[in-house]
């Protein structure tokens, strides 16, 4: 308990160092492209900065100020404006622990669990219905053996990347081709506390952080290597409140790690991969899109084409608050991708990846994470079973397929469908049907 104490006050004492720190010069506001998609006046930023600043103070403000920071998608553009040293994307995430704090406090908690049960259930079912038991304990160990030397890395998958989980794989076949030492965490037991975070169940949030960051720490390693963008926000931003013994390491996101051993990845790119590659992309994870273009680029026979993308979000659900904006920037990804001939469209994170896979039966190009393509020309093959799930469209079917895995993890077959209906076939942020696109 004093830990999780600890964690909100430190919150708390950042909050108090924006409200003093702030002059609502609206920089923040000015820069971002939330506020247009809204409809809010952004040449009167100072006037949403300072509702922003009354939101801190007492957990309302004005309306186009609570729409402000309830929408924000974490784009980045904020993130080097501010004269004072200030984040604005973490004000706008206290801001909106400030608007749920009004809620009774079981409500706040009940929403973190409901998230937390629904996010670990897809896992481990999913996780399950796609890898051995032996590849299942190399992507999420259920132990950690003592080592004599610290590991390289910790590689942090987060929880959800285990749905596509050949992603994972892919990733740990590359540093063990580098030879790169790693003990990997991630699945719900080492969760970044977002899912509490959300509904405002900071000291649950704070709670399971906390554990998870002192797990990296103790194995010793200097380096957190993230796929996750949320998680990689969450250690970088909001637990920079927890206390310092708790985090002596560096977070990097994959991309940028791997770009800066680009010279030893080199030599190992050995196989052409003669196709023309586009990214769905999103511009609010520092440095992530420059690192996949550097690794694309070095990949011999790759041919990058870019697209004009609307340069709002950090990944594809981070638009879930704004549906239509969404829709229009995936459906305007696969009209781009077609009118430039493109031979493969590569997404760069899982949960993107999960959403666009669906697609690849209306277009005529593949759809691939852009690992794939690192993998294929250093030799490197997984299969992708969650693409062959989707797109395969049946919930009877895919159970016989994976009935040995089922026996073999002893799941429950009525939870299994349950979850294939939930999880594969009832995520879908946009149609299927091309008909039924918007309009560009």
């Amino acid at each position: 308990m004093a830990a999780t104490d600890d964690f909100i006050d430190r919150l708390d004492d950042q909050v108090r160092g924006i409200v003093d720190a702030c002059t609502a010069c609206g920089a923040c506001v000015r820069a971002c492209p939330t506020p247009d998609i809204l409809g809010i006046d952004a040449g009167d930023g100072a006037a949403v900065a300072a509702g922003v600043l009354d939101i801190l103070k007492t957990g309302e403000g004005p309306v186009d100020a609570e729409e402000w920071a309830g929408a924000c998608c974490g784009s980045g553009h904020c993130l080097t404006v501010c004269e004072h040293g200030i984040n604005p994307r973490f004000m706008l995430t206290m801001a909106r622990r400030a608007m749920t704090a009004a809620r009774p406090a079981a409500e706040r908690r009940a929403g973190g669990k409901d998230a937390f049960k629904a996010m670990s259930r897809g896992v481990r079912v999913l996780s399950r219905l796609q890898l051995s038991p032996d590849l299942m304990n190399r992507l999420s160990p259920s132990s950690h053996p003592t080592r004599e030397t610290p590991p390289d890395i910790v590689f942090y998958t987060g929880c959800n990347m285990l749905k596509t989980p050949h992603i994972g794989l892919l990733c740990l076949d590359v540093f063990d081709r580098l030879g790169v030492s790693y003990e990997v965490y991630g699945g719900p037991s080492n969760c970044c506390g977002i899912l509490q975070l959300r509904p405002g169940d900071t000291a649950n949030a704070g709670r399971q952080a906390g554990r998870t960051m002192e797990r990296f720490a103790e194995t010793g390693a200097a380096d957190v290597v993230s796929w996750c963008p949320t998680c990689q926000m969450q250690m970088t931003e909001t637990l920079t409140a927890a206390p310092a013994a708790a985090s002596p390491f560096d977070a990097r996101m994959l991309p940028v790690f791997l770009a800066s051993r680009l010279d030893d990845l080199k030599p190992y790119l050995t196989r052409p991969v003669n196709k023309r590659v586009a990214l769905h992309e999103y511009p609010g994870s520092p440095g992530v899109v420059d690192a996949v273009k550097a690794l694309l680029s070095a990949v011999p026979g790759v041919e990058l084409v870019d697209l004009d993308h609307p340069g709002v979000g950090y990944q594809m659900s981070s638009l879930d608050g704004m549906p239509d904006v969404q829709q229009r920037h995936i459906a305007g990804t696969f009209r781009q991708a077609e009118a430039a001939g493109v031979d493969a469209l590569a997404g760069v994170f899982h949960a993107d990846h999960r959403e666009l896979v669906g697609h690849q039966n209306e277009w005529p190009f593949e759809i691939v994470n852009y690992m794939e393509l690192i993998g294929e020309s250093m030799g490197l093959s997984r299969p992708d079973l969650f693409k062959r799930m989707k797109l395969m469209q049946d919930a009877d079917a895919i159970m016989a397929e994976a009935a040995d895995l089922i026996e073999t993890h002893g799941l429950d077959p009525e939870e299994v469908r349950d979850v294939i209906l939930s999880d594969i076939f009832g995520e879908r942020k946009l149609p299927t049907d091309r008909s039924l696109h918007p309009a560009e």
